[in-house]
């Protein structure tokens, strides 16, 4: 007998789709509640262990209680926290909270301030308290936030109570600094649960619990950047059957796109990848873009740039070659002038004719702002052609194109940004962000990347991203071409599938990122060290092989 699925920690569902599924069994038991409420304990351990605390006893723990389920989970969690010795309060933005969860929180212990008339201490009251004894314990004290105030089925911006009870918690300083860890409850409250926006104050936290799958706000920026560690956690409850609204791939799913190459193997079957990256004013990004293609696995690299650019590559790579010709994926677009004029018209050229020949291209830097022209003169981007802005980037395409947008705009709302962009364009849009979304054109959810460490906001990292993904898509097209080794199933579709482009630069994003990890140092514990972009280009080779690996241990796939 088969059963349905209960458990997906890297597919982000609506809310709505998420409660319509749940209803029929959560109705009449407070079963999956009590559940909930066990995982919350175990996550609360954890992070007082963290947080320096040897045992339960005696370790501060301050309930932030809404009307709702989601607060009646911490009512039940902080009710076992008290029967093992934590010193549990409660400060409630509701008159209403879960009676029969206040009341098993009360029995236990538990001090509840703010829930009606008859609570002698005001819930503001009862966070200043926490707040002056966290304080006093100085660095060394365990303490815990859990964060109950809203659930999935909130909108908006957090109301006064509830936002007036978090304001002290948020002065006391930014994750990592203040005296005392958060764990929010599904999601930290006030962030938007299927958009990932942020429509007023919310308190950041260490680690969010969730049940069943992802909710947009856990991979979608920038709320994604408040949830912290996310544990989704397994309640027997069902999975959705709508479409997603986002998915995290895991390096295993990404993994099974890499090809090593055999022994009938040359470099028009690996892939060849067209540079037009550099100019007089910027000369750098092409070494670093070419280099990244090189190394990253291309089998050849053609770059058409001015002479000084063209020299200064051929210093640095050698192998690359200095004129135009077959390729099977461009790069269009790092390090070039928007003054150089006649620069300009050549990569307007090369743009035009990749859109009407369908040949896969990266699209960034000085080449985005060329695009909306060439759409006006009747060229269409496909999937296939990925544009790779920044939130300043992605405002100004998407003006140009006819829907106005800020720079804080996008950064507000990069989901919908990135949504937009693809629609109106066609393409396949990468949006660097944090975490980074890739959408396609098409209904397909959202792909949602860890970005690598902070080491990577550094000049240059994004034409190394630039020449990874040129690389990646040129060995697709090979593959398409029939030369390259042969495919998964899953890579045997219709060429113009905007899934594919959308997993490749995915693949890009992940690739990027452990080559920041290994050149910077960095990783769970460590803080690393700083990196320039070239070094990036240099660890490459040891991020495909990490990766690659990751297939292997998979699916026992040969490396």
């Amino acid at each position: 007998m088969s059963t349905s699925p209960t458990l997906d920690p890297t597919t982000a569902h609506r809310a709505a789709a998420i409660a319509a599924a749940e209803a029929p069994l959560t109705a009449s038991t407070d079963r999956y509640m009590r559940a909930a409420a066990g995982a919350l304990v175990r996550a609360a351990r954890a992070e007082l262990r963290e947080a320096g605390a040897r045992r339960l006893t005696g370790a501060r723990v301050l309930l932030l209680v809404g009307g709702g389920d989601n607060g009646g989970d911490a009512l039940l969690a902080g009710a076992l926290l008290a029967e093992r010795g934590a010193r549990v309060s409660a400060a409630a933005a509701t008159d209403h909270p879960r009676a029969a969860c206040a009341a098993a929180a009360r029995a236990a212990g538990v001090t509840l301030a703010g829930a009606g008339d008859a609570d002698a201490e005001s819930a503001g009251a009862a966070v200043a308290r926490f707040l002056a004894e966290t304080a006093g314990d100085g660095a060394g004290g365990a303490a815990l936030v859990i964060d109950g105030l809203t659930g999935i089925g909130a909108r908006g911006p957090l109301r006064r109570r509830a936002a007036e009870l978090i304001a002290p918690l948020r002065g006391a300083g930014p994750r990592g600094e203040r005296p005392f860890r958060v764990l929010a409850v599904d999601l930290p409250s006030g962030t938007g649960v299927d958009d990932g926006t942020l429509p007023g104050p919310v308190l950041t936290a260490d680690r969010s619990v969730t049940f069943t799958c992802p909710r947009g706000a856990h991979l979608l920026p920038p709320a994604a950047r408040a949830v912290g560690r996310l544990d989704v956690v397994d309640l027997g409850l069902p999975l959705p059957r709508e479409a997603p609204l986002a998915v995290r791939p895991d390096d295993a799913a990404l993994a099974r796109l890499l090809r090593a190459p055999g022994g009938a193997d040359h470099k028009y079957t690996r892939g060849v990848v067209g540079a037009w990256a550099g100019s007089l004013a910027y000369p750098g990004a092409a070494v670093l873009t070419c280099s990244a293609a090189v190394r990253a696995g291309a089998g050849m690299v053609r770059l058409v740039a001015p002479r000084r650019v063209t020299d200064l590559v051929l210093a640095r790579r050698p192998e690359v070659v200095p004129a135009p010709g077959r390729a099977q994926a461009l790069v269009l677009g790092p390090g070039t002038d928007p003054a150089d004029a006649p620069r300009a018209v050549e990569l307007r050229r090369a743009l035009d004719a990749a859109a009407r020949d369908f040949l896969p291209a990266v699209i960034d830097a000085g080449a985005l702002g060329l695009l909306p022209a060439v759409m006006a003169d009747g060229a269409r981007p496909g999937a296939v052609h990925v544009l790779t802005p920044h939130a300043g980037e992605a405002a100004a395409l998407l003006t140009a194109l006819g829907t106005a947008r800020t720079r804080a705009g996008v950064e507000a709302a990069p989901a919908e940004a990135a949504r937009t962009l693809a629609e109106a364009t066609g393409a396949t849009v990468l949006l660097k962000a944090t975490p980074t979304l890739v959408v396609g054109p098409g209904p397909a959810p959202a792909l949602s990347v860890d970005p690598g460490p902070g080491w990577l906001a550094t000049a240059g990292s994004g034409d190394v991203l630039a020449g990874i993904l040129g690389a990646l898509l040129a060995a697709r097209g090979a593959r398409r071409e029939g030369g390259g080794p042969p495919a998964e199933p899953a890579l045997t579709a219709d060429p113009a599938d905007p899934a594919e482009p959308a997993l490749t630069a995915a693949l890009a994003v992940r690739l990027h990122a452990l080559a920041g990890e290994l050149a910077a140092g960095a990783g769970p514990g460590r803080t690393g060290r700083p990196l320039a972009a070239l070094d990036l280009a240099g660890a490459l080779p040891a991020a495909w092989s990490a990766l690659h690996g990751a297939r292997s241990r998979h699916d026992g796939a040969p490396r």
